[in-house]
């Protein structure tokens, strides 16, 4: 087989699944509409079941559906006949995936889930079949060929499955009104998920690892501080602990610049006042932008009552993986 033909064979493959997705667009309809609103009205999980490729499609599909609002998981239709059948309640709803909608393992749940009582919804390529004609609800996954030239490996059906299967689990999403936060508790071991839930106060340095100095300290032990707590900063406080400014590493070469006595100087003369502050449930991304438009590296975290609680350092934020 020449290169040539090996890509005219790829791009027909692509070519082919196209059409069967764009086909797909006007099956979006009455009987989709019904399977939104039995899956919304179940109180249980959405179980989807299949076999053979449907099977690892319905896998994803369930897993789609977990991820963004709606309980669900796959189970295996033969496992499910030797005591997984265990895994569904009456309050479930079952989402049936068999293109010929004939699959011999599949059909053999249909009594039980109809003695159960629960609600099913069919994904077959043919309407007239055992499966489609037991659900309660219909979705036409047919295509006109497979993308095999064969036209027997399952290609353009399984893809255009998975596409029902997205297009289910999108619409529900927005039915639920689910949110990127929403989405993030699902996934918290993701990016989405470190952006969206970590806070500053999961990251801050506190307590003794806090720099602080009073408006009389001289600048020598105001520097000492800075070095010891690593931060190249130190908050300024009064008496009450109340923020009144911080002093940078950029603060002390603005002093030296503008030849301030360094001997003599103290932190109320030299400090910045009214300095970038964050409180402790802002989110660790939002404390991150702040950092990035005002161009510091890092923030002091306070209270209500403007006492200094916490220091937030750019590495800190990054560590975490919030970028």
């Amino acid at each position: 087989m020449t290169q040539d033909l090996i890509l005219q064979a790829g791009r027909r493959t692509v070519l082919m699944e196209n059409e069967a997705i764009a086909a797909l667009e006007n099956r979006i309809d009455d009987n989709f509409k019904h399977a939104c609103e039995l899956i919304l009205q179940c109180r249980g999980r959405t179980i989807v079941t299949g076999m053979g490729k449907s099977g690892h499609i319905g896998n994803k599909i369930a897993a789609t559906l977990a991820s963004t609002g709606t309980p669900s998981f796959f189970v295996h239709p033969g496992e499910a006949s030797h005591g997984d059948l265990g895994m569904i309640t009456r309050e479930d709803l079952v989402i049936a995936i068999s293109n010929s909608g004939s699959s011999a393992e599949v059909l053999t749940l249909l009594p039980l889930l109809k003695r159960l009582g629960i609600p099913m919804i069919s994904m077959t390529g043919k309407p007239d079949s055992p499966l489609a004609q037991a659900a309660d609800v219909n979705l036409d996954i047919a295509v006109e060929t497979e993308a095999c030239p064969l036209n027997l490996a399952p290609t353009s059906s399984t893809t255009v499955t998975l596409v029902m299967g997205d297009a289910l689990a999108v619409a529900l999403l927005e039915a639920r009104g689910f949110t990127a936060e929403d989405f993030a508790f699902s996934h918290p071991g993701g990016a989405l998920g470190r952006r969206l839930l970590l806070k500053v106060e999961d990251v801050m340095h506190a307590g003794e690892e806090l720099p602080q100095v009073s408006p009389e300290t001289p600048l020598s032990k105001a520097l000492l501080e800075m070095t010891s707590k690593g931060f190249g900063m130190t908050t300024v406080v009064d008496h009450k602990g109340t923020l009144l400014g911080v002093f940078t590493d950029g603060d002390l070469r603005r002093i030296i610049d503008q030849k301030v006595e360094l001997d003599s100087a103290t932190m109320e003369v030299v400090m910045s006042r009214r300095p970038k502050t964050v409180s402790a449930d802002t989110l660790a991304a939002e404390a991150l932008r702040i950092m990035e438009d005002n161009r510091i590296t890092a923030l002091v975290v306070e209270d209500d009552a403007r006492h200094p609680i916490g220091l937030l350092h750019m590495h800190d934020i990054l560590r975490a993986g919030v970028i």
